[in-house]
């Protein structure tokens, strides 16, 4: 049994019941676990056992309902942007002539009527175009939908449109039936081809709009590149990169973007990384080190080894990551999927309980009483509008495009979020638990505190110290070296001496001769196995920082100690700001790690963190998890390392730091991508923002829905003398579902 996941396009689908008609064919599929369609999003995501189905039976089976499903393996960016412009230009091609031959037939039909020669003929030929070439969509859907005992929006519009035309048609060829009977032969072209009109611009609008919810996906996948320059048997070339192979041998210019991920295997350069872990700092590559696809080599000209290719690279990783998410359903978006699967065959009961009641019921006793008196006009007409008001194109985009929109903009801040319900229920946690190395605190060592001695007090001596530690350190590969070079590299000058007889002891430290004088650079036990001093003053701030829980490095130079350097994983200058901003929300904030006491109650204190568990195994963590959840707590848990996989996963969220490893990512429900805290602040607020979209957009939906069918049906007429045109209604309708998508593009303006 092997079960993978694929998002498939799905091209044809014109409201929420297409999707839920879709995703049941594709359910009922032996083999398939697991079918979401997105309609809002024009994809779906499926689960489904390779031995058992295949993604051409899948094709086949949504072809047959009237639906294309594109199985392409890899769509490129200009594909799929090439695709939507085709979608785009024909919906705008197709509205502008409805629209061209409906101006006319309405204006006859309003104005012109009793005035110009043969009118009735002249406008069902105008008609004709319009629902047998511009709208032929909606028939061609509704009876595939048919021809399977099912019914969708465009049932409805067929139905409506049909109906109206039919009736006319026959009213226009045999008037003389009707006008023996003492009844005038009217005619509702007007009605069925602007109605036509008006839902093919309602669609051509929300198409144009959907396209703009998708913006985020495509601003990732333009961050690849289109071409490598790969060498293979000693030649130069350039190939598309879907034709970069794994062992390939990639040449990267200054200048130019990273192609795929890999191992540097020659040469060595400064690279931009900015764009995965958020850090602006580039990165020095040597051979051996890992590059990433779409990071920017900027210093030097360096060949890599292609490792990952594809869909295997961390980027295509990411663009999986969102676009899952966007094709995921949250929890209220599976009620509306249920109400939407019934509400056309309702709606279709309603427009028949409509026609004869309106046949029964007024005015007179009897259908043929009724009919005489032009009632059967009149019930046509409600029925007609009856189906086309009720379209539950509205109530299917509520939740899809608030929710595509929020996840599009939590991408574009560096918030990656896997599943749509996390984003819907990460505003309803009570409790945030945070890992302490890499999540809040920097995660590698910094310099925090110089203390000199008593001999080094002259400015220049401080100076050759400096070049002399920044010269030694550079040579050595322990991750207190690098954070002794970035210290003092700034405060360093004319570094032009050679460092001579350098040495390095692993776990103890380095010596070197350096400009007159030897120097023994590393830790207490280190520096008294050379036989250097110790003075009384460096002694008394030995044990303060002791108790501060610092690491100290010693300097020493011809055998006397001469400088102590505090070494600790600092908190990241957002933690603080977001912890604090997390406790005015009311949340209940814990600090779990691995660490000392010492170093964990002074973390802890300086963060704003009120309870915390020190010395803590991966057991622990995933226990103290468990504890909070057993006490009622709703838990969110951010950590960055494999050790904190189990908790990330017992957590109702789990939220890794971008810069963490592989296996806590993939366990995670959302991914700072910057392992900034303040976007997880961020992403509450966008959750409780995507929330009150949705339920704004589900609130006008259903109002629409409960206050324009019983208008429809005539109610008001009995009392006003109100029926409801089934033009306005066709209007009505495409407003409807306009504004809903308009309502949830506001996110895009909100400030988080």
């Amino acid at each position: 049994m092997t079960v993978t996941k694929e998002i498939f396009r799905v091209v044809g689908m014109s409201c929420a019941s297409c999707a839920s008609s879709v995703q049941s064919m594709l359910g009922s599929l032996d083999g398939v676990q697991l079918a979401q369609v997105n309609f809002a999003a024009g994809n779906v995501l499926v689960e489904f056992d390779t031995d058992r189905v295949k993604p051409e039976t899948m094709e086949k089976a949504v072809r047959d309902i009237g639906y294309e499903l594109i199985i392409t393996p890899e769509i490129t960016v200009e594909q799929e942007e090439d695709s939507e412009k085709k979608r785009l230009k024909w919906l705008r091609f197709n509205t502008l002539f409805a629209v061209i031959f409906s101006i006319p037939v309405f204006l006859i039909a309003m104005f012109f009527h009793q005035k110009i020669p043969y009118a009735n003929w002249i406008m069902m030929g105008l008609s004709i175009p319009v629902l047998a070439w511009f709208g032929r969509d909606f028939f061609v859907i509704a009876w595939n939908r048919l021809l399977h005992f099912s019914a969708n929006m465009d049932t409805l519009v067929a139905m409506g449109t049909g109906v109206a035309f039919l009736f006319s048609a026959v009213n226009t060829i045999f008037p003389s039936w009707l006008l023996s009977r003492g009844l005038e032969p009217h005619v509702y072209y007007e009605a069925a081809v602007v109605i036509i009109s008006f839902i093919l611009l309602g669609r051509y609008l929300e198409e144009r709009a959907k396209i703009r919810t998708g913006s985020a996906i495509r601003k990732l996948m333009n961050l690849g590149v289109k071409q490598a320059r790969v060498i293979r048997e000693g030649t130069e070339m350039e190939v598309a990169i879907g034709e970069v192979r794994r062992g390939d041998i990639l040449l990267i210019r200054p200048g130019e973007k990273i192609p795929v991920d890999g191992l540097v295997v020659d040469g060595h350069s400064s690279v931009d990384e900015s764009m995965i872990t958020g850090e602006s700092v580039p990165v020095t590559k040597r051979a051996g080190d890992p590059v990433i696809g779409a990071t920017i080599n900027q210093t030097g000209s360096i060949r890599m080894r292609a490792e990952k290719v594809s869909s295997e690279t961390i980027l295509a990783q990411i663009i999986r990551l969102v676009q899952e998410a966007q094709g995921s359903k949250a929890p209220i978006q599976q009620l509306v999927d249920k109400i939407a699967s019934i509400f056309v065959p309702v709606v279709i009961g309603i427009a028949v309980i409509t026609f004869f009641g309106w046949l029964l019921f007024f005015p007179g006793s009897s259908i043929l009483v009724t009919a005489s008196g032009g009632t059967l006009q009149f019930a046509i007409v409600a029925a007609v509008t009856v189906l086309i008001i009720a379209c539950p194109c509205a109530l299917g985009l509520a939740t899809p495009t608030a929710l595509m929109v929020g996840l599009g903009k939590a991408a574009e801040h560096g918030i990656l979020v896997r599943d749509a319900t996390s984003l819907e229920t990460i505003c309803q946690v009570d409790t945030i638990v945070f890992d302490k190395t890499g999540t809040i605190t920097v995660g590698k060592p910094e310099v925090v505190e110089v203390t000199w001695g008593s001999r080094i007090q002259d400015p220049g001596s401080r100076i050759e110290i400096t070049n002399a530690i920044v010269s030694i350190e550079r040579l050595s590969e322990h991750p207190f070296a690098a954070a002794l070079v970035d210290y003092f590299k700034e405060q360093a000058s004319g570094l032009t001496e050679e460092v001579v007889g350098f040495e390095s002891h692993t776990g103890k430290g380095v010596s070197a001769f350096y400009h007159k004088d030897t120097y023994y650079i590393g830790s207490r036990s280190y520096i008294l196995e050379k036989n250097c001093h110790l003075e009384g003053e460096l002694v008394r701030e030995e044990t303060r920082l002791r108790k501060e829980a610092r690491s100290i490095i010693y300097i020493a130079r011809s055998r006397h100690v001469i400088a102590l350097v505090a070494v600790a994983d600092t908190i990241k200058e957002s933690s603080v700001t977001a912890i604090k901003e997390l406790k005015e929300m009311g949340l209940e904030v814990h600090m779990l790690t691995g660490d000392s006491v010492a170093i964990s109650s002074q973390i802890a204190s300086q963060a704003g963190v009120d309870f915390y568990k020190a010395e803590a195994t991966p057991a622990e963590k995933s226990n103290y998890i468990k504890n909070l959840k057993d006490q009622g707590k709703r838990v969110a848990m951010a950590g960055d390392g494999i050790n904190d996989s189990p908790a990330l996963a017992l957590a109702d969220i789990g939220i890794a730091m971008g810069q963490g490893t592989d296996i806590a990512i993939e366990t995670a429900q959302m991914i700072l991508i910057k392992g900034d805290l303040q976007k997880l602040v961020s992403a509450i607020r966008l959750s409780h923002a995507t929330k009150r979209t949705i339920k704004q957009n589900l609130f006008w939906a259903f109002f629409y829905n409960t206050v324009s069918i019983p208008i429809a049906a005539g109610i008001l007429y009995p009392l006003f003398g109100f029926l409801l045109n089934p033009m306005i209604a066709g209007a009505a309708m495409a407003f409807s579902s306009v504004s809903v998508v308009t309502n949830s593009l506001r996110l895009k303006r909100k400030g988080i």
